[in-house]
This record gives C-alpha cells, structure tokens and sequence, in this order.
C-alpha cells in the first residue's frame, strides 16, 4: 500500500521521444475506448457543462492528442443548439496532423464550426486572436510534476474568459489493479498495458488536488469525484450561466 501513499513521477514509455507513432496511434484508440466505456467522455462533458453559457463558445484543450475529446464535446454543442470553435494543441506534430484529418473527414456527418490545430507545448502559446472561453485537459495533467501543475493551472487560469477544468485520475489501488487487469487481457497495445496502471500511480488524491491548488493561488473551485476513478476539477474565471441540458 505504501506506493500509493505519494505520487509516482516514474516516466510513462510515451513520454519517451522516440515512439514510433503507429504504437502512438494505437494507443490513441484505445484510450478512446477507455474515455468511452469508463465515463472519460462523460466527465468532460459534465465539465464543459458547469462552464457553458451563451450560445457562442471558444474550446481549447491542451494534450489533445487526435482531438477525440473536442470532437465529442464540439458534437455535444452541436446538438444543443451552440455554436463552437475549437483549439487542440499538442506537443506532437503526428497527433495534429491525426486531428486535423479526423476533423475535415467529420465534415459530411455533422456541421462543425472551425477548428485550429496547434503543434506547440502549450506554455508557448500566445492566442493573437480571441482567448478561448473554456480551456481543458483530459488524462493531461499525471504527466507533470505538482510543481509544474501549478504553472499549468496559472496559465489556463490566465487564458481563460468563462474557466477551465480538468479531467484526471484519482490515485486508489482498486484503480490501479483494474485497469491492470482490463488492460492485461484487452489491450493489443504495448503502451497502454505499460503505462495505464502506471497513469494511475501518477494520479492524485483529493489532498494533493488541495495542495496544488493553493499554491496557484486559486480561489474558489469545485473538485468533483467520479466514476471510474477520476477527478473533475473546474474553475470559472467569468460571469457565465451554467448549462443544464442532458
């Protein structure tokens, strides 16, 4: 029990810069699997739901990968009658270009709004045009340290028009040993067998959510537990009306 008592900073092997990007990309999809079938998807919707307001929003997300989570969310808008733009950054040149293409293919299916796709650490991001009304990070935020979270939280903080929030793992060995096992007897992927349980001792508690927070020097907040062992962590910025449709 006493790996669970602190966060583990061991590396994740896709943190690693020499991953070949099939692997990438199969971990993608499976990861898209999991926020589907766990309630990750789910949760980012509650998410952009307690910040929602108007009929006209900006949606960042920051780690965004092959932009599955702002396709689910701008979908979401869509049926709701709000109009969205979208801005996925990441730091891998492959996840964009995986992005960009999913989103132009979804053309035809569905009237989405515009999209930019950003190859960048998200720290390097000036927004020269309109700062996004809501920024997001979904499974972001376990790859940082508790030092560089609180520069993380400070720039969406900074970023922001309405607020920001985050969608991450809750550190409990019932956790840990499921998704071990999930992952051990469905998982075709090398790096999801490796490096989901080891997100999990990357996650955090409600303690260190705490800890972290006050550092920032944010003041008010809500930090939301929910199923399967996540964190919802959101934070308005602006006057806003939340958004209470199912």
């Amino acid at each position: 029990m006493t790996r669970f008592a602190k966060r583990s900073y061991e590396k994740e092997i896709l943190d690693q810069d020499n991953v070949p990007f099939a692997d990438i990309e199969r971990n993608m999809l499976e990861l898209d699997w999991i926020n589907t079938w766990l309630g990750g998807h789910r949760i980012s919707i509650l998410g952009l739901k307690q910040l929602l307001g108007g009929r006209r929003r900006i949606l960042c997300e920051i780690g965004c990968g092959g932009g599955d989570n702002l396709r689910i969310l701008s979908r979401y808008c869509h049926r709701h009658g709000i109009e969205t733009e979208v801005v996925g950054v990441d730091i891998n040149e492959h996840c964009i270009a995986v992005a960009r293409e999913k989103w132009q293919n979804d053309h035809g299916e569905w009237q989405n709004g515009h999209a930019e796709w950003l190859h960048s650490d998200y720290r390097q991001v000036a927004f020269d045009r309109h700062k996004p009304d809501i920024i997001f990070s979904s499974l972001f935020c376990h790859h940082f340290t508790d030092e560089e979270l609180v520069s993380m939280i400070r720039w969406m903080e900074r970023n922001s028009t309405t607020g920001w929030y985050v969608n991450d793992l809750h550190r409990h060995p019932l956790a840990y040993y499921s998704i071990r096992w999930l992952t051990k007897w469905l998982s075709r992927s090398y790096l999801v067998k490796n490096d989901a349980p080891l997100s999990v001792l990357r996650g955090f508690t409600r303690r260190e959510w705490t800890a972290i927070l006050k550092e920032a020097d944010i003041g008010a907040y809500q930090l939301k537990w929910k199923w399967a062992f996540r964190w919802l962590l959101s934070r308005s910025t602006g006057l806003t009306v939340s958004y209470a449709a199912g």
